[in-house]
């Protein structure tokens, strides 16, 4: 079985210890991950220090050129990038599975390779001239999850290098090895040293945020873990961008039509297993349709097809750990011990892998952790309501802010009770339906800054003010 190696300064640094890195669907050994050690991190940030000096300097034309041919090497190797992603992740090939991540992680890709950031004038008149620059901030640390790992590394480290940065990337333990062919196939096109890879454990990304040669950290994952890194910020005042877990509410209106909207709904919940932080996961439904909804959610529920990710015909696959497994499971039952009706699954699949079964759970309501806690798995609360006003209010109590959606057959009176959500990114009759043109981030405990576009860009970047 391979022994991958971490990627530094453009060379493969072989570690003395690895790491076995397994299938989700059943346990077999994709291959082996090296643990970096903070003497290679030490080496990491010093091989990206000094690659700055130069790609910093490079021209805005020529780092957009660099990007669209990282993302012509991406394409090259899509389809080796999505069976490993498969192996190491569990989703399918299929559907919304590896395949279609490697194409989204093209087209961020490939949007982010157009855009720019030109010198703005502020003012040009006889009293002077005043100009705005946005500059290249230094080296990137970048801690990505292991729900999107080959899409979610593009998202990172695409704009840094494309606004003039150089990165060092330390992927999830759980889904290491997609992350490290991602760079390998990067450093095809990019000068040694520019985009870097250390793996391990997650005390190296500890060790990698407090490092003092890193001038800004961005980080993907859990709200506990984004604060640490927050705080292990301080002392140094890195530049942040945090995109944290959410919570997000779906809101039905009386009028919609709920035929209309279930293959919307389901897909807004369950899409990578329910396993994306901008999933939704409360859905609240208006008491005059409430059990068609559910009727008809768990219709849809039966066809889809779970199996393994590199069957053909698997839609969904297995949950991609055993902590998540287990706390999947957990939510359940405490729902189901406080009266919740399981609609469609409710127990873990009689299976080899973490397979946990699509289960909507209805007649619950707040205080049920699965209402209130982020599940991050195959299982959806169904609640039901009857005032609209007062299930805006309740849908923004939680502490979370990352998306939400409101449905209905009228769009306008829809878009009307939606900017009322507290979340950074709000659906009309969708959810969860990013793009790279739309910038995307969190409020309240949902992160800091926002990602994508122009505005996604200018994270990367300090201002400096040229007065003449």
């Amino acid at each position: 079985m391979k022994q991958y190696t971490l990627l530094i300064g453009g060379e493969p640094v072989a570690t003395s210890h690895h790491a076995p890195v397994a299938n989700p669907s059943n346990g077999d050994v994709v291959g082996h991950m090296p643990l970096a050690s903070e003497a290679d991190l030490d080496q990491a940030v010093a091989a990206a220090a000094e690659a700055f000096k130069r790609w910093s300097q490079v021209s805005s034309g020529e780092r957009a050129a660099a990007c669209r041919a990282i993302a012509e090497k991406i394409n090259e190797h899509a389809e080796e990038l999505a069976e490993l992603l498969t192996r190491e992740q569990g989703k399918p090939l299929n559907g919304l599975g590896s395949r279609f991540e490697i194409g989204a992680a093209l087209a961020w890709t490939r949007h982010t390779a157009e855009l720019d950031l030109p010198i703005e004038i502020l003012q040009d008149d006889d009293e002077g001239r005043v100009e705005l620059h946005r500059k290249p901030i230094g080296v990137v640390g970048s801690i990505t999850p292991w729900n999107w790992p080959v899409m979610i590394a593009c998202w990172h480290i695409i704009p840094a290098v494309r606004a003039g940065n150089t990165v060092i990337i330390k992927p999830s333990p759980l889904t290491p090895l997609s992350t490290i062919r991602l760079v390998e196939i990067i450093n095809q096109v990019l000068p040694p040293g520019v985009v870097n890879v250390i793996t391990g454990e997650n005390s190296i990304g500890a060790a990698l945020s407090a490092h003092p040669g890193i001038a800004k950290m961005v980080f993907t994952g859990s709200t506990e873990t984004g604060k640490k890194v927050m705080a292990s910020a301080v002392a140094t005042l890195k530049r942040l961008t945090l995109e944290l877990g959410g919570n997000d509410a779906g809101i039905v209106l009386p009028d919609a039509d709920p035929k209309a909207i279930v293959e919307g709904l389901f897909w807004g919940a369950f899409i990578n297993n329910g396993q994306t932080c901008a999933a939704l996961k409360r859905l609240y439904v208006h008491d005059s349709i409430y059990e068609e909804v559910c009727r008809d959610l768990a219709d849809y529920a039966s066809k889809i097809v779970i199996g393994d990710g590199l069957d053909e015909a698997s839609i969904l696959g297995p949950v991609q750990n055993e902590i998540q497994f287990n706390k999947v499971r957990e939510l359940v039952e405490d729902a189901r011990a406080h009266g919740g009706r399981i609609l469609t699954g409710g127990a873990p699949m009689d299976r080899p892998g973490y397979f946990y079964p699509i289960t909507l759970v209805a007649d619950v309501d707040h205080g049920v952790r699965l209402v209130d806690e982020e599940q991050f798995g195959p299982a959806l609360p169904i609640i039901r309501y009857s005032d609209i006003d007062e299930v805006l209010a309740r849908a923004n109590q939680n502490p979370a802010g990352l998306g939400g959606s409101v449905w209905s057959a009228d769009a306008g009176k829809a878009k009307r009770y939606a900017v009322q959500l507290e979340c950074g990114s709000v659906w009309i009759n969708k959810h969860g339906t990013i793009q790279p043109n739309a910038p995307f981030g969190g409020v309240k405990q949902s992160g800091l800054g926002v990602e994508f576009g122009t505005e996604g860009l200018k994270e990367f970047t300090t201002i400096q003010t040229v007065l003449s």
